[in-house]
């Protein structure tokens, strides 16, 4: 177990009692992940190298998909990567509006200093880190000739995306001429504009001389563009997660077709190599994978997510591109309910005395308990043992 700051402890707990996955520090009470660690981290240092990586995750309800899927995010940041959860529904983020998918990621990108919304932080990074390196090629400049240079550069490392997705070059360049003329209105217009936010004012977007709103297609561009600005900035890459990809079961078949397909086209632009530094990660229940009304009513997107699983857990490889959580047993289900209670001592002014009252026994009946009023069935209790623990 990791040692967690007192702040840190109220925050995993305050997550617990609300029956929710905390934000960060899941090291600090995981259970059974560690087989995947050292492949995980393998695929990042890829990832960091300038590739692109796709992996699907698997599991039933209550087996801890969003739980892997934030412990992961907590391993990239701690490698210097930035990452964005996005959950997948039909009415706020349908998969096959890319744009509205670009949108949430924007909205909930992180990084290691900064748990939410650091788009602007990012940005502003990246053009410090442009300004830094003119002044290191050509010396001390006056502003305007700084301004030129430095806009000069971006030009040139923004190039190959600016074939693709003009406007998102145009809007940098408004938001850095707001910035340095002190108009605080147009630059968090022109940011709010490039994260995909609509309704911002047609007033703003002439200031960057933009038009409308991204696009499906648009919203791919964009994305390119945030990978180049991350890379620049220092970050290693980025991941992006979504989650819960098996509510596109219950949308309307046309919807699900373009849903699945977008899937797909996304799988493949990553492969072709479109995406360098973007690790994508998405979880889902075995009936989206294996059921008719999932994966496998588009057959180019299920033979790309296939993956034969045998029917012993111990066999099978952390490196395909599918792999798969186990439901929690009564073992994993005591060892977790010991990391929190470990966690809970952490911030008590008596840690001996909370070892001593939560012992094993006590940990032990509590897991009956649980189990027992949801019919002996394990594998969804962890969500209600740890918050009636807490």
């Amino acid at each position: 177990m990791i040692t967690v700051s007192r702040a840190r402890a109220d925050e995993i707990l305050d997550a617990l009692r609300r029956g929710t996955v905390p934000e960060t520090a899941l090291d600090a009470f995981a259970v059974g992940l560690d087989p995947y660690r050292q492949t995980l981290e393998d695929e990042l240092e890829q990832c960091a190298r300038g590739r692109g990586r796709f992996k699907a995750l698997r599991g039933e309800y209550g087996t801890g998909k969003t739980f892997f899927a934030r412990w992961f995010q907590g391993l990239a940041k701690e490698r210097g990567f930035a990452a964005a959860e996005v959950q997948i529904s039909e009415s706020e983020t349908p998969l096959h509006r890319l744009e509205t998918v670009y949108r949430r990621l924007t909205e909930h990108l992180s990084t290691a200093e900064e748990p939410r919304g650091a788009l602007r932080l990012i940005v502003d990074g990246w053009f410090y880190s442009l300004e830094e390196e003119v002044v290191s090629r050509r010396g001390t400049l006056g502003e305007a000739e700084l301004i030129a240079a430095t806009d000069a550069l971006m030009r040139e490392r923004l190039r190959s995306i600016e074939r693709h997705a003009p406007a998102f070059g145009a809007c940098l360049r408004g938001y850095r001429e707001a910035v340095a003329a002190e108009q605080e209105d147009i630059a968090s217009g022109l940011i709010a504009w490039m994260s995909g936010q609509p309704n911002v004012s047609a007033s703003i977007k002439r200031a960057a001389g933009i038009k409308g709103d991204i696009d499906h297609f648009g919203a791919l561009g964009f994305l390119q563009g945030l990978l180049v600005i991350l890379r620049d900035s220092g970050f290693a890459g980025l991941v992006v997660v979504l989650d819960e990809v098996e509510t596109l079961q219950r949308v309307r078949g046309d919807v699900r077709e373009k849903s699945l397909n977008a899937l797909r086209q996304f799988m493949d632009e990553i492969d072709a190599g479109r995406f360098p530094g973007l690790y994508l990660l998405i979880t889902g229940t075995p009936a989206f994978f294996d059921g008719p009304q999932g994966a496998q009513r588009l057959p180019p997107l299920a033979q790309r997510l296939h993956v034969e699983f045998g029917k012993d857990a111990r066999f099978d490889n952390p490196r395909a591109v599918q792999i798969r959580l186990q439901p929690f047993d009564m073992p994993k289900l005591i060892e977790v309910g010991r990391n929190v209670r470990d966690v809970f001592a952490a911030r008590s002014e008596d840690p001996e005395r909370i070892r001593r009252t939560v012992d094993e026994t006590l940990l032990a009946d509590l897991a009956a308990t649980v189990t027992g009023h949801l019919g002996g069935k394990v594998g969804v209790a962890p969500r209600i043992f740890l918050k009636k623990l807490v």
